[in-house]
């Protein structure tokens, strides 16, 4: 750092634990001082282009007006209430209006407070689905290699079990079954012949669609979810897309399952929902799904309730995002950020040690054969003005959709540079 970190910063370090790191090596973060729009000023006064949008969260960029001022109303009218025999208004507005936007017959939210809690949530309501109808041996899940779902107990025991983030709890871990996504005839053909084999110990199928994003930012096409779909259908099982990443316009269209034309038993949300300012999720079910818990016994009743749930001023952040999905040419500048991403990342393709370079819609990828030193790439990227956070052997861009046209190119020309220098060592 330039100048001496503030005193917050040094007296509170000492006490905090932070994610995905190894306290005992890792380097000091940086100290944030504000955001707006795609930039991160530092404590010291340095500002860094923001290629993540804060895990893709940000789709809208930082402290966007519209959103602060509905919570800012919200916060002097409820900051929360509980939602046990309570409701408010901006919770039902906003499971109103993302019912109206999901594929039709999506018709029942439940709200949670964060995406890993959104699958749990899924993941339960599928178990239950069956337990009600007095099936229950339908407990375990297909799941697919390079596909990440969260770091709770359940939600980690459908992460793709190789990719190493929750290997140490792999013992403990209900057991599912991982599988190759069905992307050809070979895999398609080993995947039918996964589930006939198993598919009497099945609750469900969950699948990030189109994009497998923390587990390697894997791209495969609409004709998977189809494929999907029809298995799920022919052998009685539910079928989870898991959209935490992907929604909200991330992959072109306002929801990835879209190009495929399928409906989903269970969608999940969370991330982008409330556009990047608090954290909320959202599990929503079909009518079929949901009236398997009507019943007159009360063990039939889906017996979950986070505390937090359907937090008015999270609910107030997500109506006032779905605003500007409604009121600003988001989808247009997704589709020029692809292109945009495309041309820049392209250079990239032909340095040592690249092994490909992908694009799907505001998400750009550059893989490498390896890296070895996470840190020392990250720091680089730093110094050249950026903030992108590689992992494994992926450089990524997920900026926020409201970049300026000269942010991104300084973003894709800074990943390219850093990549040449990098790359000749």
């Amino acid at each position: 750092m330039k100048n001496a970190p503030p005193e917050w910063f040094t007296h509170g370090m000492g006490h905090i634990w932070l994610p995905y790191t190894q306290m005992k090596t890792a380097a000091d973060p940086l100290p944030v001082a504000r955001t707006q729009g795609s930039r991160i000023t530092l404590a010291d006064g340095r500002e860094l282009i923001d290629g993540i949008a804060s895990w893709w969260t940000a789709c809208h960029g930082y402290n966007h007006p519209h959103i602060r001022a509905a919570i800012q109303d919200q916060l002097a009218l409820m900051p929360h209430v509980m939602f046990g025999g309570l409701v408010h208004e901006p919770a039902l507005d906003l499971a109103r209006r993302l019912v109206a936007l999901l594929p039709d017959g999506l018709t029942h939210v439940f709200f949670c407070d964060s995406g890993s809690v959104a699958v749990e949530v899924a993941m339960k309501m599928a178990v239950q689905f069956w337990l009600n109808k007095g099936i229950t041996a339908r407990s375990r899940f297909v799941a697919f290699k390079g596909g990440y779902h969260g770091d709770t107990f359940a939600a980690m025991s459908v992460c793709d079990p190789e990719e190493g983030m929750h290997g140490l709890f792999a013992k403990v871990l209900p057991k599912q079954l991982i599988a190759e996504l069905p992307i050809d005839p070979s895999s398609g053909q080993a995947f039918d012949a996964l589930l006939e084999r198993y598919a009497q110990d099945l609750a469900g199928i969950i699948v990030e669609p189109l994009v497998q994003g923390a587990g390697g930012m894997l791209f495969h096409d609409a004709q998977v979810l189809r494929h999907l779909r029809a298995a799920a259908d022919r052998h009685g099982l539910l079928l989870i897309f898991d959209e935490i990443f992907t929604g909200f316009a991330r992959t072109g269209t306002l929801f990835a399952c879209e190009p495929a034309g399928v409906t989903p038993d269970i969608i999940t949300l969370s991330k982008a929902l409330t556009g990047g300012t608090m954290g909320l999720g959202a599990t929503i079910a079909t009518n079929t799904v949901f009236e398997a818990f009507l019943s007159d016994d009360p063990n039939h009743a889906l017996m979950h309730g986070p505390t937090f749930m359907a937090n008015p001023l999270a609910c107030a952040a997500a109506n006032a995002s779905l605003d500007l999905f409604a009121s600003e040419p988001r989808l247009r500048q997704v589709a020029a950020m692809e292109a945009a991403l495309a041309h820049g990342l392209e250079p990239a393709r032909d340095l040592p040690h690249v092994r490909d370079v992908r694009v799907k819609g505001a998400i750009g990828v550059v893989e490498l054969n390896r890296i070895d030193d996470l840190g020392a790439l990250k720091h680089r990227f730093i110094e050249a003005g950026v903030f992108v956070r590689p992992f494994r052997n992926i450089v990524y861009l997920t900026p926020a959709f409201t970049i300026s046209e000269e942010d991104l190119n300084r973003l894709t020309g800074a990943v390219v540079s850093v990549l040449k220098d990098w790359t000749r060592l």
